[in-house]
């Protein structure tokens, strides 16, 4: 293999790009569950259980999420220092 030349997978309608609508998520208290204490109170209770399409559920939280995209997770800085 020269590097002219580049592995690709196609398959039929790779081209065809699906129009995707933004989706609205919601809740079913019947799978909701929360731990019975906090262990500090920096705990965070925000993860989801998505049931469906994966593309179809990125696409609701997308909405959410990309503002927040470009910023650094809170938490502690890990700095590397070179000598």
């Amino acid at each position: 293999m020269t590097a002219e030349q580049r592995l690709e997978l196609t398959w039929i309608g790779k081209d065809i790009r699906p129009q995707l609508e933004p989706r609205i998520l919601l809740e079913d208290p019947a799978w909701r569950h929360h731990a019975t204490h906090r262990v500090t109170d920096d705990d965070l209770f925000d993860n989801r259980l998505i049931f469906g399409d994966n593309l179809l559920a990125l696409k609701a939280l997308e909405q959410e999420f990309a503002p927040n995209l470009g910023n650094p997770p809170p938490g502690p800085k890990i700095h590397s220092v070179v000598l």
